[in-house]
């Protein structure tokens, strides 16, 4: 499944307050058909304080303000499905907000729901029951004057965790994604879905061995009590059967120690469809590198699981920037597309990916990401990868007439939309003619991939599908390499860039790639 990441209040403002919402998303549902994704995921639009904006659940059935209505959703759903396009939405089930009716009742012990989130006594000394802390930052219990206990929270102090060991919760969970497939989505994005258990004994995580590229105390431990538990697992498999039931799609966001090894526990028959990690998400984007997350999660996920690869997304820095390494951007940025859809599997491409978008530079006092204000300036935050979509080279992009919740800087405004379709080999076309291509090429779409030795700077691999094979070759160093691979013979040419196509050995240019059928 090709799949499309909209993060609403960054997508269009159709009401001009400066925040994207739903009516803006289905106003330029037509632009998103174009590209040729199978559907969508849209980042939360439930009612929320926006502390964390949008996951942050206050009501799991009623679409947050900001973002329009019920009625808003319906239409949009409406029309996706004239479009062909399905639906994904993002389910946050490790936590909600504070300000969730679920969380107000347990902080006032009410019938079963005192023990709904993870409450914990505190050590005789009054410190909290254990070493766990903050992915944001700090501990990760907070003091509680009315219950006079401590609640775990995993992110922000204001997004307690639910006790997914409680029965009721986990039946609770399932109606409200039943609300949902009622409605008619096609399935669901997990958000964390790595955070969803913790250990019920409290125990203390071991230290990292190797903290030198720790933001925070988070990165001293090796989080093996306060997430990635077996628990998850037959959970997981009570998730399947209610999708199956409808028919639809889950995908997991899985992040933290072993995530590649766990995207395949995730995945494995009678659980999960699919799951990507932010494992080519790194600064590192050398071909020994990528190399090892594909052979890495080949080795993991068996079928009928499938991965699902994604280069950028809404929590980490662009890959147009994070991976140029002194390259020409746009060329750079076609070769990572045209990777992209070269693997196996399920892929996400995020708003604006396709136009070449890079890393946003937001000034400290516009920034909006506590996790960014927190840590700030070793750490920036995730503000640089959610401004809003340049659609124009107009004011703000013609995102909005109003200024934006988040600045649109002139590197974003020179990629818009509308000067992209005018430019035949613009990243936009070229996206175009990749997702074509993958939907047209049975090897690229269905087949398995066979990874290949090549130069130290060359990513190799085959696609095969009945019979049939595709080469790729994809130079992902600084400097032009020629490739001799053992086997390797060239039919048509599918797609070629920066290649020397003609010559024996082949020449690849810096981002130079070619696919070819053998």
């Amino acid at each position: 499944m090709l799949i499309y990441q909209v993060y609403p209040r960054s997508f269009f403002d159709s009401n001009n307050d400066g925040i994207g919402d739903l009516a803006g998303i289905e106003r330029k549902l037509s632009y998103i058909k174009d590209l040729g994704v199978d559907a969508i995921w849209i980042s939360p639009f439930f009612k929320s304080p926006m502390k964390d904006f949008g996951y942050d659940v206050s009501d799991y059935r009623a679409v947050d303000p900001i973002f329009g209505t019920m009625d808003d959703f319906r239409s949009l759903m409406r029309a996706c499905k004239q479009a062909g396009l399905g639906v994904i939405v993002d389910m946050v089930i490790s936590h909600t907000s504070e300000e969730h009716p679920w969380f107000k009742a347990s902080r006032a012990r009410e019938g079963s729901k005192a023990s709904w989130y993870l409450w914990a006594d505190p050590k005789p000394d009054g410190s909290p029951p254990n070493n766990w802390v903050s992915v944001f930052g700090g501990p990760a219990w907070r003091w509680d004057a009315e219950r006079r206990q401590y609640y775990f929270h995993s992110f922000l102090s204001s997004q307690p965790d639910l006790n997914m060991h409680h029965p009721e919760v986990q039946e609770t969970v399932l109606r409200e994604m039943d609300y949902w497939l009622d409605m008619g989505v096609s399935g669901f994005r997990f958000d964390a879905c790595n955070h969803i258990f913790q250990d019920l004994q409290l125990r203390n995580n071991p230290p990292r061995e190797d903290t030198s590229a720790a933001l925070h105390p988070y990165g001293f431990q090796l989080h093996v009590y306060d997430q990635a538990r077996p628990e998850m697992l037959p959970f997981l498999e009570r998730i399947r059967k209610l999708l199956d039931s409808y028919g639809a799609f889950s995908l997991a966001e899985v992040g933290g120690h072993d995530a590649l090894k766990l995207m395949g526990q995730y995945t494995r028959g009678g659980r999960l469809h699919s799951a990507y990690s932010f494992a080519l998400m790194q600064p590192d984007s050398s071909a020994k590198y990528v190399r090892g997350v594909i052979n890495t999660l080949e080795e993991s996920i068996l079928a009928p699981g499938t991965p699902c690869y994604a280069l950028s997304n809404h929590d980490k820095p662009r890959v147009a920037t994070r991976w140029q390494n002194g390259r020409d951007r746009d060329e750079a940025v076609k070769m990572h597309l045209a990777l992209l859809f070269s693997m196996r599997g399920d892929v996400c491409l995020y708003q604006g990916e396709e136009l070449g978008l890079p890393q946003a530079d937001v000034p400290f006092e516009r920034l909006q990401d506590p996790f960014g204000i927190s840590f700030w300036p070793k750490f920036k935050g995730r503000d640089g990868c959610r401004t809003p979509m340049p659609w124009t080279p107009a004011l703000h992009g013609g995102f909005s007439e109003a200024e934006p919740w988040l600045p649109v800087d002139e590197t974003q405004v020179a990629c818009n939309v509308a000067d992209q379709e005018e430019n035949a080999d613009s990243n936009l076309r070229f996206a175009r003619r990749m997702i074509a291509l993958r939907k047209a090429c049975p090897e690229l779409a269905h087949g398995s991939i066979e990874l290949m030795d090549a130069p130290e700077n060359v990513l190799a691999f085959r696609r095969k599908h009945e019979g049939g094979s595709v080469l790729c070759l994809f130079n992902m160093g600084t400097v032009p390499v020629t490739v001799t691979v053992t086997g390797m013979t060239f039919g048509d040419a599918l797609l070629a860039r920066n290649a020397a196509m003609d010559a024996r050995p082949l020449r690849l240019d810096v981002t130079g790639f070619c696919i070819v059928r053998e």
